[in-house]
């Protein structure tokens, strides 16, 4: 009997169009309690926890007083910006190629109002298909629940994603990451945190599927033999 193979598509920024608007949010946020940090570094942190984006911005040592109201005004800004979300073009006709060579087909998203309303914006694309959805705190862990919940090992799955924090926590797990630069990740940074493939968008990986890793799953299941 073949192994479960799975897919786990990242939902922030990977198959909804949110990157950028994640980092304006949190840099507003920042700015409103008096800590003035380039963007350019927001935009690095992308993919860590709330906590995780903290420490990485503000440094483990800082005093934590203020990292409620920070995110609570994240939150808030998001809400106001979120309305403007769009999935990209490609990522329900991706979804729905992949389930049909014979993956399973998992979303990871982040726990909470922002992952809520990404998936609400793709499921509509999705003209109401239902697919699993493992939320939490994005890193390892939520990577082993959404594998869990397929019932699929390491081995014979991948990550779909977009940031370096998704790459390394999916090495961290053993399982092979396959990046996209929807959110502006240079290709050299997502190769370095253990990317095996870069595709431009979900528009290019699906042009490109059968030549990638996700071609199908038995083929990926004996490539890692």
């Amino acid at each position: 009997m073949e192994p479960t193979a799975a897919i786990l598509f990242d939902l922030d920024g990977t198959l909804v169009d949110s990157g950028y608007l994640h980092t304006v949010c949190w840099w507003q946020a920042l700015a409103q309690h008096d800590h003035r940090v380039p963007m350019a570094r927001v935009h690095g942190a992308l993919g860590l926890s709330g906590a995780r984006l903290l420490d990485e911005l503000l440094g483990p040592g800082r005093d934590r007083a203020a990292d409620e109201r920070i995110e609570a005004a994240r939150t808030l800004l998001w809400a106001r910006y979120s309305a403007v979300l769009q999935p990209f073009e490609a990522a329900a006709p991706l979804l729905r190629e992949c389930l049909v060579r014979g993956w399973q087909v998992v979303l990871v998203s982040p726990a909470g109002p922002v992952g809520a309303r990404e998936l609400a914006v793709l499921g509509r694309a999705l003209d109401g298909a239902e697919l699993p959805v493992a939320a939490g705190e994005p890193g390892p862990g939520l990577l082993r629940s959404a594998l869990a919940l397929a019932g699929a090992a390491a081995e014979h799955s991948a990550l779909v994603a977009d940031t370096v924090w998704d790459a390394r926590a999916a090495g961290l797990v053993g399982l092979p990451c396959v990046a996209v630069r929807s959110s502006g990740i240079a290709e050299q940074d997502l190769l370095a945190a253990g990317a095996a493939e870069v595709h431009p968008d979900v528009g290019a990986l699906l042009a490109q599927l059968d030549d990638s890793l996700l071609a199908r799953p038995r083929v990926f299941g004996q490539a890692r033999r």
